[in-house]
């Protein structure tokens, strides 16, 4: 029986940077660490870095109460007003930011200076984007699908500068894009999905269309493991998201001839192999 791993799956370059940066202050930094938010949207990563001492603050209110220690800031990135706050204190910052996102925060500063209504593509609940929002200034919106672009009003000679969340699905960016191009004259569309994120959505869907089943592997939090789901389901019926082997019943893929294997961006590899190594066993 064929199984087919795609190449791109697990830790993209941000996510790995991110990791490593943290495990590098546990052994170098004497302080309390902490993460502001988990590092990463994976589950089993963040236990194991609370495990050897890291504490996640998963509210501003909780960062507010800090004193002292080293505070890293997530791969998702955060608004302005973080760092503003923990300088203020004299607190130590290590900034783990994917430089991709950073990009995107260095982007709309420049243009909301320059007059601009910033126009983020996006999941307005997910912490990269509110991150981005927190460097747009006052004139910014969120748009996630066909409603909510429609439904913005600009004027006809207003300045937009449009970016997206790294990632968005880039077909639906497409057409996001298209509707806010009729919306006024003067329209600068940045596409700031990250390369790793098409590749990886371009990979999975040709796997999907050729194979009897897909297993997508990662954390239900995880925003391009969501988008890789869907992606993969519209081309294979017999499409399984999974965090780790545990919620796999192996049992449903005992018919099929040929099965493929993708993970999200935030995904360890081990959690990778032994689900390939196990599904690989059944056959």
């Amino acid at each position: 029986m064929k199984v087919i791993k795609a190449k791109t799956a697990g830790f993209c370059f941000g996510v790995k940077r991110a990791v490593d940066t943290v495990y590098e202050q546990v052994d170098a930094c004497s302080s309390l660490i902490y993460t502001y938010g988990p590092i990463i949207h994976n589950e089993e990563v963040v236990r194991d870095m609370e495990s050897k001492g890291v504490v996640v603050l998963r509210s501003e209110e909780e960062l507010d109460a800090l004193e002292k220690g080293t505070v890293i800031i997530r791969s998702h990135g955060v608004g302005k007003w973080i760092y503003d706050k923990l300088e203020a204190r004299n607190i130590r910052i290590v900034d783990a930011t994917c430089p991709f996102v950073k990009k995107i925060h260095n982007i709309v500063r420049k243009a909301s200076a320059e007059g601009a209504h910033i126009v983020i593509i996006g999941n307005p609940d997910h912490p990269e984007v509110q991150g981005i929002r927190g460097w747009a200034g006052e004139k910014v919106t969120v748009v996630q699908d066909k409603e909510s672009a429609e439904g913005v009003d600009f004027g006809k000679k207003e300045k937009i500068c449009v970016v997206s969340q790294t990632t968005f699905n880039y077909n639906k960016f497409k057409d996001l894009v298209e509707i806010i191009k009729k919306k006024s004259y003067d329209v600068s569309v940045l596409n700031t999905i990250c390369n790793a994120t098409k590749e990886r959505q371009t990979e999975a869907e040709s796997i999907a269309g050729s194979v009897d089943a897909m297993i997508v592997i990662g954390d239900k939090h995880s925003s391009n493991t969501q988008k890789l789901f869907e992606i993969c389901r519209k081309a294979c019926n017999n499409t399984y998201y999974i965090q780790t082997l545990d919620d796999l019943n192996l049992n449903q893929l005992g018919s099929v001839e040929t099965v493929g294997i993708t993970a999200g961006a935030s995904t360890p590899n081990n959690i990778i192999e032994e689900v390939q190594n196990n599904v690989g066993i059944i056959f």
